[in-house]
């Protein structure tokens, strides 16, 4: 009975889709499924930009990362080339500086002599101390430096070779307490010898031994090696008197000295492994060759 009664539904159910069977096969149904379709294209856009939100966000971590790898792909870049141009640079600065160094020898042949022996030199150590004033180089006893040979820049005298390893040397500089000049105001004539002293300011060059009857000293006369003895070359700049010091009573008059050579700022230097020394006719270099 209970099957009897919904067979109405089931024919009304039959009927219907084939109502809708015959009516989409002749275009009828074409206006309703536009409105439904353009019902839903809202939904079907917001779906979409949803959809594509959800997938940009996990995209940015692999984004970020690529970024990253990027960043650092280009910074390392500009490392390299900053590195490159501060070594072109640090290049040309010692060619220069060996260019002016080397340059000595046939710029002041009178001072060293026409078989003058010059030897560049590159700074690789300072002495620390406040009392003691030396500096090393890299040029020792298989490049023929020996004890006592000046050590020079173009710009004067900056010491003296102290002690001698294979591969490195010591040079005392003149602002030492130990180191003793013979030399000369150019002005004047006046002869003397420029030794360091430390005082409360600080070392400074102080030449003194110079008799009042050589000629008065005074405040921006230049003072060169001497010569004399033939521990240096003659005519090398030592420095410029900064204040002289004298009364009458005494024999000998003292001037303080500004050297000629920053001596905490050199980098390169040359040691003179052989020069004429006065009263000497060239008998050529002492050392082996």
């Amino acid at each position: 009975m209970k099957g009897l009664r919904s067979w109405p539904l089931l024919l009304i159910i039959l009927i219907a889709s084939l109502a809708v069977l015959v009516l989409g096969s002749t275009g009828s149904l074409v206006p309703v499924e536009s409105g439904v379709s353009l019902g839903f294209v809202p939904v079907q856009y917001a779906v979409q930009s949803l959809i594509r939100g959800l997938v940009g966000i996990t995209q940015i971590p692999h984004d970020l990362q690529t970024l990253r790898g990027e960043n650092q792909r280009l910074q390392q870049q500009v490392g390299e080339l900053t590195y490159r141009l501060s070594l072109q640079r640090e290049i040309e600065i010692e060619n220069a500086n060996l260019r002016e160094l080397l340059n000595l020898k046939d710029q002041t042949p009178e001072i060293f002599g026409p078989q003058a022996d010059l030897l560049a030199a590159e700074v690789i150590g300072r002495d620390p101390s406040n009392l003691l004033h030396f500096l090393t180089i890299d040029r020792g006893s298989q490049d023929r430096v020996e004890p006592g040979m000046a050590v020079i820049t173009a710009r004067g005298l900056v010491g003296q070779i102290a002690e001698v390893r294979p591969t490195s040397a010591t040079v005392r500089l003149l602002t030492d307490s130990t180191s003793n000049v013979s030399a000369l105001v150019q002005r004047s004539r006046a002869t003397g010898v420029v030794r360091g002293m430390q005082e409360a300011t600080g070392t400074t060059l102080v030449m003194g031994l110079m008799a009042q009857t050589d000629g008065i000293a005074q405040q921006g006369d230049l003072v060169l090696t001497s010569g004399l003895g033939g521990n240096f070359p003659r005519r090398l700049l030592i420095g410029e008197i900064d204040e002289v010091r004298r009364r009458d009573v005494d024999m000998f008059q003292e001037a303080t000295l500004r050297p000629a050579v920053d001596f905490g700022r050199l980098e390169m230097v040359i040691v003179v492994r052989y020069f004429t020394p006065i009263g000497v006719d060239a008998p050529g270099p002492t050392v082996a060759p």
